[in-house]
Order: C-alpha cells, then sequence, then structure tokens
C-alpha cells in the first residue's frame, strides 16, 4: 500500500496570460498536517481545486492510495472524501444555515427532506468541535467568522477523510485559531489528513508536520517543520529575507480629524444595540486601532461610520464636518478612505476588470472623465502606476477580471486604490488579511508612511500581532461598547485579551 493517501504528480494547470501550476509534485501523507505555503497568486489555492474538481489540469495525475483517480467535480471529490473549506466562501446567502451544510448531501424520506435527524447531526458537531451555530439563521444576516465556520461544519458533515483548508483562519479570532489548531490536531489524531494553506508562519511552526513551498507556480521544495524556522520558510516563498518587525519614528499628533461622540447603531440580529454610546477620537499622524473580539460591534461601528449603516444616534465629525447626513460617496469625497472588511461584498465589482475597480472611487473626477465620458487612457495609466507600486499580480495585466484573481491581490487593489486616494482618514478593516509575510511588510508599511505623512488611520483587526505592532492607542471593544484604552508600548497581549473577553473594564473617567 502507498505511503501516500494522496499525490499529485507533476500537475501544471494554465490560464489566460499565467501559469499557475508549473509541473508541482505534492504528496500527502495519511494522518498528517501539510501546510500550503506561498505568495499571493503562488497558485496555492488552484491546486487544491484542481484536487477538489474545480479545474482540470492540462497535465499531470491524481493518486489516491497509489491509485490513479479522476475528479472531474466537486461530487467526484467528495465520494473519494475529499473536502474543502475554501477561502471565498461558497454558501447561498438566502439559505439558512442548516441549509447551507445539508446542500448537496440531504438526507431524504418518502421525497421528503429529513430536516430533523440534519439539524441534530449538524449541532452534535457544532458542539463536539467548538464551533457552535445558529442552524436557522440567514447566512446574509451572520458575521463573516460565523459563516467560515459553517463551511467547516459542510465538511464535517459529509465524513471526509481528506480535508483541505483554504486560509481558514483569515477570519478568526487569535481564540478561534487556538480551537481550530485544536480541531485540526484533533483530525490527524483520528487518522484524517489535512492539507493547510495559510501565509501565517507561527500556525504552520504551530500544527504543522510538513510544509510544501510554492513561489510564482514552482514547487521550491518540501520541508519537516521540525527542522526548519520561520525566516527559511518566508526565504523560501518570497526570495529574500522579510521584516518580522513594524519600523515607525514617535508619534508627532495634531489636530483631531474623526471625532466620534455617544455613537450608537442598532442591530440586524438581535433587539440589543450592535454599537453602544462609543466616543473616541483619532488625530492627525496617528495609528489608532478598535481591537476586539469578531462580534463585538466593530463591524456595525465601520459600515455605521463608513455609510453602510445607519447611525441610531450620537455624532460622527471628520474636520467638524458631520457625516450623519452624508451618502457614502459623499462621506469618500469629504475626506475618507474605506478598505472594508469584505473584499467580495463591499470592495470590489468582482465581474469588472481590474483597472475599473481601482477608479471606483475616483471615475467621476475630472482626471478620469471628460464630457461626461470615461477616459480610458487615463484609467489604464493609473491602473498600471498601482500595479507596479502595490505589486498587484495579475495574469493579464489592467483588463484582468477582478474575480479570476488570487484573494491577496484582490485585497492588494483595494488597498492600493484607498491609500493613493490621499484623503486625511483611512479606515482600514483586517487590511492584511489573506496576505503573505511579505505582502503584510510592504502593507504595515505604507499604513506607517500614512501616519507619518500626517494622515490619520482608524484600524480594526483582529489580529493581535499586528494591533501590538502597528497601533499608536488601542481601543478595546466587547458587546458594541469601548472598555478600555491602551499604549501598546506599555499593555501586554495577556491585558487585552482580559478586556476582549469581558473580563476586566476601565472605569468612564479613564474612557473619556
Amino acid at each position: 500500500m502507498s505511503e501516500y493517501i494522496i499525490e499529485m504528480r507533476n500537475i501544471t494547470k494554465v490560464f489566460p496570460g499565467i501559469r499557475a501550476n508549473d509541473d508541482i509534485t505534492l504528496q500527502l501523507k495519511k494522518g498528517e498536517i501539510h501546510a500550503l505555503l506561498g505568495e499571493n497568486g503562488a497558485g496555492k489555492s488552484t491546486l487544491m481545486s484542481v484536487l477538489f474538481g474545480l479545474y482540470q489540469p492540462e497535465s499531470g495525475t491524481i493518486l489516491k492510495d497509489g491509485q490513479v483517480v479522476k475528479i472531474n467535480n466537486p461530487n467526484d471529490a467528495n465520494a473519494l472524501r475529499i473536502g474543502m473549506v475554501h477561502q471565498h466562501f461558497k454558501l447561498v446567502e438566502v439559505f439558512t444555515v442548516l441549509e447551507n451544510i445539508i446542500l448537496g448531501a440531504e438526507t431524504t424520506s418518502m421525497g421528503l427532506l429529513e430536516k430533523k435527524a440534519a439539524r441534530k447531526r449538524v449541532v452534535e458537531l457544532s458542539e463536539k468541535y467548538g464551533l457552535k451555530v445558529n442552524p436557522d439563521a440567514m447566512v446574509e444576516d451572520i458575521s463573516v467568522g460565523m459563516q467560515q465556520r459553517v463551511e467547516i461544519l459542510k465538511m464535517l458533515y459529509r465524513n471526509n477523510d481528506i480535508l483541505i483548508f483554504d486560509e481558514p483562519t483569515a477570519v478568526l479570532t487569535p481564540q478561534e485559531i487556538d480551537d481550530l489548531m485544536e480541531i485540526m490536531r484533533g483530525f490527524a489524531k483520528e487518522g484524517k489528513s489535512i492539507l493547510f494553506i495559510t501565509h501565517k508562519l507561527n500556525e504552520i511552526m504551530a500544527v504543522a508536520d510538513r510544509c510544501t513551498v510554492l513561489r510564482k507556480g514552482k514547487c521550491m521544495g518540501t520541508v519537516d517543520i521540525a527542522n526548519t524556522t520561520k525566516e527559511e520558510l518566508s526565504r523560501m516563498m518570497v526570495g529574500r529575507d522579510v521584516s518580522f518587525e513594524v519600523e515607525k519614528k514617535d508619534i508627532e499628533v495634531g489636530n483631531v480629524v474623526l471625532e466620534v461622540r455617544d455613537v450608537t447603531v442598532a442591530s440586524k440580529v438581535h433587539k440589543n444595540n450592535a454599537v453602544k454610546n462609543v466616543s473616541f477620537d483619532v488625530r492627525e499622524g496617528e495609528i489608532v486601532c478598535i481591537a476586539g473580539i469578531e462580534g463585538n460591534g466593530q463591524t456595525e461601528f465601520i459600515q455605521a461610520l463608513t455609510g453602510l449603516e445607519k447611525i441610531a444616534s450620537g455624532s460622527v465629525r471628520l474636520y467638524g464636518r458631520e457625516l450623519k447626513p452624508l451618502s457614502i460617496r459623499q462621506r469618500a469625497r469629504s475626506g475618507m478612505a474605506h478598505i472594508p472588511e469584505d473584499r467580495h461584498k463591499h470592495g470590489l465589482v468582482l465581474d469588472y476588470t481590474l483597472e475599473q475597480n481601482l477608479v471606483l472611487q475616483r471615475y467621476w473626477t475630472d482626471e478620469f472623465k471628460k464630457w461626461g465620458f470615461i477616459k480610458n487612457r487615463a484609467v489604464r495609466a493609473h491602473a498600471k502606476r498601482l500595479i507596479e507600486k502595490f505589486d498587484i499580480r495579475s495574469g493579464q495585466g489592467p483588463i484582468t477580471i477582478a474575480r479570476s484573481m488570487s484573494g491577496g491581490n484582490q485585497q492588494k487593489a483595494i488597498i492600493g486604490r484607498e491609500i493613493d486616494r490621499n484623503e486625511p482618514l483611512v479606515v482600514a478593516v483586517q487590511p492584511t488579511r489573506g496576505l503573505d509575510v511579505g505582502a503584510i511588510e510592504f502593507i504595515h508599511q505604507q499604513l506607517v508612511q500614512v501616519r507619518d505623512s500626517g494622515r490619520a488611520v482608524l484600524l480594526v483587526s483582529l489580529e493581535l500581532d499586528e494591533v501590538m505592532k502597528l497601533s499608536d492607542r488601542i481601543l478595546v471593544m466587547y458587546e458594541g461598547e469601548i472598555v478600555g484604552e491602551f499604549d501598546p508600548k506599555v499593555t501586554t497581549v495577556q491585558e487585552l485579551g482580559l478586556y476582549m473577553a469581558g473580563g476586566k473594564r476601565q472605569n468612564k473617567a479613564k474612557e473619556a
């Protein structure tokens, strides 16, 4: 019997203008956690999509237990007990959580759907693995983190033995990530085999047995984690040394840019308010971070700030101008750039080209419009400049359809578009989600440059490491309230964790 439960031999996959996978061989052992590491656009998700039957390779073979298999579609993959948690969720938003989990694997009796038994099994799985969900909630109404749990439960529901996780921790809190690592270790002990795509070197070092590194579509080698370091992995991935520290000069604050007073935002999913009487300022020349466990009001607050949701009460002023009556476009034109949490829903028009997406916030300006018509040459030149400056990789350059790009390069396109607008306030929500270490280093540098140029940054991040390195001030949000304000130079991750979990709260005098 073969040593490997899955072998992908000499896989080549080509898209217009790009060789996504170039003669790649990957071997997965039974009971192994095997990490797949690479830059954005290196071909990791493409390779896993070939294994899951979403793409057909131009050449190469796939073996399961030593036998050649043909995987024409995801149904074939499921029949071989291969499951996949996708980086970009494959959920039907108008279905409930339960309906999404059982979709395609429904149990029927006399032609009727057996929902009761399915519900019982979903609840049991969610409790067993600490992935609690509300089976009756509509997917369109739940958080991004909750949608990730639904994707994982879809795979567990099908009893898959070979589990593909494509950036599964990108939308999870630090505690949820630790829990998922434990779950993965438990899967491996049960004899399940895991392919784990991630950009996070700490996660690879913590949980993986081996790691295969891809760079620009080619395999750079497979290493045993016990015999390597983060620095060696990052060099294999990007071809150079990467700094894991953020260099920034001492803070020099100026005038108040953003003034938030007693802001309350209603919740769409329950009767209680999602945001309750939040007040703070952000000044020129500083990065203020809102930290907290996902689902504690950060998303609703940012959506109210940027115009995606209504403010129930309170005041938000940008350089003294009240934002409440302004539309999203008016807020953007008043000096606010926004890197949104969900790049697909709020950041891009996926079926537009890259160059069209790069002028979404500016196409109506004189730079890109004349006599009511778009100046295509100006748009193309602008896109080429941002592609070069922010290293946005795409098969066909400016005319690449955004949907066809890797998640990390979609994110870089949004960040480049928003930072380049040179607005006095940049609202950055999970700006490095799904990015590799090289891209994270670059984006951190860009945000620090925004701050050092005298502009203001309001950062929302679930990555405590990022929070501690980038922030000049940290505000912790718990159950819709600011429960503490901290200086990253004197606080600790452990102290932040206590406030994030609701274990501690500063008094009102200190908050103010």
